[in-house]
Parts: structure tokens; sequence; C-alpha cells
């Protein structure tokens, strides 16, 4: 079993259960994530049967690199390779505030969305937390500086592998772990109903992210298979009972293409669906996916698109662009490496 899969309460459950003490998965937990040291030999002030004993039952190494690209930009594009070959991919982006890291939930994704170079390879398997985890610690190796904010926005559908994205926030948020704020973590989701439910009763400060892209279910069909199962009023049902039970603000994706979701009409239907609501709207231009035959809308309409919900006092941003001379969008090198 992968040692970053422990929580450290299962951590200490087990040393308890082989007879060492509880204290020892404090020392472990420092020598994962905070030294971050790459075999169990180099826990140098851990007795030697125990050394033995995470051997025995343990492996520390979950990815190796395949592939990275830097983007002009700063922005670092990782393919990973698992234990049992499967690639995924991991995002680093550098901003004035710090180093935010779009971590891979799953090996592939079945949510299927025609814009997204994710759905292009269906879902093989979840990965487990460990898995997630190591996203992080490999990507502060490569970079040598610390990963202090974290988007789960990857490959596959953070809601669709629920119980190791549980895990996962509960290791990188501990303060024994990677110690990053509930607050600075965000995860987002296409939209699974019944997840953001029940998420809404976990009691978690880490932000959550609607994957909407469009105000009607006409426009989000034909982006989003799952609107099928999950059409736009039950999505912004789900909306209103998070905010009314968690008390924390939702922040609403919306990728801009072109001719499809962009329009002024469009964004005014928008303001409509989401006018009264504790929501930020995060625009965002269309990493282009060639596969798709979309492209990106044109500047002056997304500003146009902006400028009508900041008139209709809809908070909103236009999100800067990131690593798109290196094709940054989730998927894109997965899928251009396997072709």
């Amino acid at each position: 079993m992968l040692i970053y899969n422990q929580t450290h309460e299962a951590l200490v459950e087990f040393l308890l259960e082989k007879g060492h003490k509880k204290y020892r998965a404090d020392q472990i937990w420092s020598w994962l994530y905070k030294q971050k040291v790459q075999s169990f030999d180099e826990m140098t002030n851990l007795p030697d049967d125990l050394v033995a004993l995470l051997k025995e039952h343990f492996t520390i190494q979950a990815l190796e690199l395949v592939l990275k690209h830097i983007s002009a930009d700063g922005t670092v594009k990782a393919l990973y390779g698992l234990v049992d070959g499967h690639l995924i991919e991991s995002v680093l982006m550098k901003h004035h505030y710090g180093n935010s890291i779009c971590v891979t939930t799953q090996v592939g994704c079945n949510i299927g969305c025609s814009f997204c170079a994710s759905g292009l390879l269906k879902k093989k398997r979840d990965l487990n937390a460990g898995e997630i985890i190591a996203q992080i610690i490999e990507t502060e190796r490569i970079l040598k500086e610390r990963i202090s904010y974290v988007v789960v926005m990857g490959i596959g559908e953070p809601f669709d592998n629920y119980d190791n994205l549980l895990k996962f926030l509960s290791t990188i948020n501990h303060p024994k772990g990677l110690a990053i704020g509930a607050r600075h973590i965000t995860v987002s989701t296409s939209g699974i109903v019944p997840k953001i439910r029940e998420y809404a009763h976990m009691g978690l400060q880490v932000n959550l992210a609607i994957s909407l892209h469009a105000p009607n279910n006409d426009i989000r069909s034909k982006l989003m298979k799952i609107n099928q199962a999950y059409p736009i009023e039950d999505v912004i049902g789900a909306i209103k009972y998070y905010l009314s039970v968690a008390k924390r603000r939702v922040t609403i994706e919306y990728i801009l293409i072109d001719g499809l979701n962009d329009s002024e009409e469009t964004a005014r239907e928008l303001v409509s669906v989401l006018r009264g609501l504790n929501v930020y709207v995060n625009l965002i231009p269309y990493n282009e996916v060639l596969e798709s035959g979309y492209k990106r809308s044109k500047t002056e309409t997304m500003e146009a698109f902006y400028d009508i919900l900041m008139k209709n006092k809809i908070q909103v941003t236009l999100r800067k662009e990131q690593g798109h001379d290196i094709n940054a969008a989730c998927g894109q090198l997965r899928s251009q490496h396997l072709t």
C-alpha cells in the first residue's frame, strides 16, 4: 500500500497494533510531508525494526515523471506515470500570491464534456488518495518550492471519487501533513447533484466550484453529457441548498466558447439564472482542444460578456490565461502522448 494513502489516524492505529509508540506517526509524517523523503531509509530517527516494518507494508514511490513542459509564463505541466503504467497530469501555475497546482483524481473521465481533452480517454480507474497527494509532493520536488494553493480540477470528476477526495483533503489540510489552508483549496465538480448536497454537510472550509458553462439546458447539454442526468435547474437547486447549509460562496466556472455560449443574450440569461445567489463567476478563455472543433471567444466578446455581468451586480472575473502555449488544459498532454 502507498504510504501517502494512510491518514494520520490510520497510521497511528497501525503503529500501535504493531507495538510502536504513537509519536512515531508524527515522525513518519514529518519525513513524508515536510522533508519529502523518497525512501524509508532516509527516516534516520526511526529504529531499524520500524523502518523494516514500513518497507514490509508500504511503498513510497507513487509517480514517475514522464514529460515536463514549461510555458513562457512559468506554468509547468507534468505528465506522470503511475505504478500500473497509467498516465495522469498535473499543472503548476505561478501567481504573485504563491504557487497553485491543479491535480487529477481519475485515470480518464466518464463525464465526457465535448470541449474537454480529459474526456477523450474514458475512465480506467479512480486514483487513491495517496496518488492524488503524491502529485503535490512530486511537483514540489521538481519545482523546489512550496505549493500553497490546490485546485482539484484535473483529469476526472472529483465527486465521482468522493471517498478518496475527502481523504486527500484531510491529509493536505492536516497541520502535520502538507498544512495547506482549507480556504486555499478548491474542489470543482461538473454538477453531480446528490454529492453537492452531501458535501454541503461536511463542514469543510474548502472552496466549491461548479462547472456550469451555460445558462440553459439546450447549450449545456451540447457541452456536457451530465446535463442529461442533472439539468441546470437541479444544479442551481443544489447550489442553493449548499449555500443554505454550508454558508459559503460558490464559484461558477464558465468557459467562453466562440459562437456557442458567449453572446450578450447568453450573458443576460446567465444573470437571470444567478441573480440573488452568493456566487462568484470565473470566466475562462477556452484552451482549445483540436478534437473538439471549438474556438475560444474573441477578446472583445469576452469583455462584453464580463461587462454585462458586472453591470448587473454579478461578482465576476475574467481569468488571466496561463499555459496556452503548452496545451495546459487538463488531458491534452496525456491524450497526445497516447495517440
